[in-house]
């Protein structure tokens, strides 16, 4: 596994005054997966998984913490106190080397305070490093509340359907510098902290993990 070029670990300020440290995932780091899955409520995580997942397996944990850092990367949050998990932001290149599925999960009570925020910024980042171009959010194809609001904010830009059936809105990265709140990608974050978007590559995962 390649080491990511970034100077981590992270501290990152929120907006409330609390400390989070950002480092990229390890595979020691399963028990704090846990942890934050079981942290999550069950509407959280009917809502990032798609189904009513009570626990994630071992292989399932090896997958989201033994990750190449270029291909799959994984950054982690912790409260810099507690050592509390508080978050996860996650991409997977996807067949088209420019285009990497994303995902970002905060546990419950962290929500809303800037964690997804801090966790994407750095994603983004180290997305770059890795020539990677957009991101590609995978929404069930039925929720057409999402296509409206894909729609709503970003009329010009690109929806598909997946092989698998599934609806994949493409974001391309903000620019190098520019501050991701008020990007395309920062406003679709804001719509799934709200619970307007539900954007997880889970079913994508579960895939890549039962191949």
């Amino acid at each position: 596994m390649s080491e990511p070029r970034n100077p981590f670990p992270d501290v990152v300020r929120l907006r409330d005054g609390a400390e989070i440290v950002v480092r990229p995932i390890r595979p020691d780091d399963k028990d704090a997966i846990v942890a934050g899955f079981e942290s999550l409520s069950p509407e959280s995580r009917y809502r990032r998984f798609f189904s009513p997942l009570q626990k994630l397996t071992r292989r399932d944990l090896a997958y989201l913490t033994e990750v190449d850092h270029h291909d799959h990367e994984a950054l982690i949050g912790f409260d810099a106190e507690s050592r509390e998990p508080v978050g996860v932001a996650r991409f997977i290149r996807a067949d088209e080397p420019a285009e990497a599925e994303v995902a970002v999960v905060v546990v419950d009570h962290w929500q809303r305070r800037g964690v997804g925020t801090a966790l994407l910024e750095r994603l983004v980042e180290r997305a770059r490093q890795e020539s990677i171009e957009r991101f590609v959010a995978l929404v069930l194809s039925d929720n057409r509340e999402v296509v409206d609001l894909f729609q709503s904010l970003a009329p010009d830009r690109e929806s598909r359907t997946s092989a698998s059936g599934n609806l994949e809105l493409v974001i391309e990265l903000p620019e190098a510098g520019a501050a991701v709140p008020g990007t395309l990608l920062g406003r679709a974050l804001r719509a799934a902290a709200h619970g307007a978007l539900v954007a997880n590559p889970w079913r994508v995962i579960r895939e890549r993990i039962a191949r």
